[in-house]
């Protein structure tokens, strides 16, 4: 059984930083790209920044330039450094583990999702 477990969420005032956190853990093989989506209220999930294991980033356009996504392959752990944050960013953050190779199957998994607020 494989695990998502999601942290660093909360309220920041406009212009703050988090940094959300995202370790999986169970019989894992290996895992070929972790991630970040965020679900706003009324809107559908959309992706934020993914990172593969060998370091490759992609990032949604309104994110450039104010968050940064890394990886440690090692603890099976991806980070989300989110700076500037403005209103928009207001949303669920969920934590997606792509192509997981255990003992009996290869799955995505999700996590629980931790919410970040952005007011002042």
């Amino acid at each position: 059984q494989v695990q998502l477990v999601e942290s660093g969420g909360g309220l920041v005032q406009p212009g703050g930083s988090l940094r959300l956190s995202c370790a999986a853990s169970g019989s894992i093989f290996s895992i070929y790209a972790m991630g970040w989506y965020r679900r706003a209220p009324g809107k559908q999930r959309e992706l934020v920044a993914s990172i593969t294991s060998g370091d490759s980033t992609t990032y949604a356009d309104f994110v450039l330039g104010r968050f940064t996504i890394s990886r440690d392959n090692a603890k099976n752990t991806v980070y989300l450094q989110m700076n500037s944050l403005k209103p928009e960013d207001t949303a669920v953050y969920y934590c997606n583990a792509d192509r997981v190779t255990t003992v009996v199957a290869v799955r995505d998994y999700w996590g629980q999702g931790t919410q970040v607020t952005v007011s002042s």
